[in-house]
């Protein structure tokens, strides 16, 4: 099976279905964090290309799936009729915050920005989770603005960052176009006990079907690398290789100067 293909994609979800997985947005995980059942939180971050947003969420909406997808205010990730349709589907939709990037730095002024963005989605939907950017070409953890501020004290109930517990939550991300791999994920990575292996997709459902996983999962993809079209495809996987030895020396430097 190709990996990061949307057909691959669809294969993946049924078999969390038949592993008895219920399927939660984060909204819904923040409004009841005591579940004992099995579940599971598909998180899109939706980086560019927001069309493609929608074939993934359709994909879910067809199978009676909700998602949580969040939205960069960046051109390349901003469309409010892609918003609305995602919603219209019945999934959630989150502002994906880098406004410390943004401010170069400045909290006071990442603060008002973020202000001023997330009243820009609430004028159409009523945004109640967030999640940060990466931002790996920025020297500024959009994290950062949380040291200063409370997002709780904007209606905001979560950020998985902060709001999930790692310890007990399997987190999975294709960050890079790979499976968890620390070596080209600059910022999205979490600290956990966790030391589950994902090859790819292939290897992903098997371990699934074999019951390896634990009984909480959140999954990070990014829509914009699921392509069926060979075209796309390669070309998503070049210029991710591309970026991948960007993110390696980016992490180098930053590990030498720290």
């Amino acid at each position: 099976m190709r990996d990061f293909t949307l057909s691959s994609y669809s294969k993946l979800l049924d078999q969390i279905r038949t592993s008895a997985y219920e399927f939660i947005t984060f909204q819904q995980f923040c409004e009841r964090p005591d579940r004992e059942q099995k579940w599971c939180i598909l998180r899109h971050d939706v980086d560019r290309l927001p069309w493609n947003a929608v074939k993934m969420s359709d994909i879910e909406r067809e199978k009676g799936i909700k998602a949580s997808y969040y939205f960069r205010v960046a051109k390349e990730a901003y469309n409010q009729n892609v918003i609305k349709r995602i919603v219209e589907a019945g999934h959630e939709a989150g502002y994906h915050y880098e406004d410390m990037d943004l401010a170069s730095g400045d909290k006071i002024k990442a603060h008002e920005l973020f202000k001023t963005h997330l009243e820009h989605f609430r004028s159409f939907y009523d945004v109640k989770t967030i999640c940060m950017h990466g931002s790996p070409l920025s020297q500024y953890d959009n994290r950062d603005i949380w040291k200063e501020y409370d997002y709780k004290d904007h209606g905001i109930i979560g950020e998985p960052y902060y709001d999930l517990d790692f310890n007990n939550v399997f987190y999975v991300t294709d960050t890079g176009r790979k499976w968890n791999n620390s070596e080209v994920s600059v910022r999205d990575k979490v600290k956990t006990p966790f030391n589950i292996e994902i090859q790819n997709i292939q290897h992903f459902i098997n371990r699934l079907k074999a019951g390896e996983l634990p009984d909480k999962i959140m999954i990070n993809t990014h829509p914009n690398r699921w392509f069926d079209e060979s075209y796309l495809w390669v070309k998503e996987l070049v210029m991710q290789n591309i970026k991948n030895q960007i993110k390696k020396v980016i992490i180098k430097k930053r590990k030498n100067s720290s």
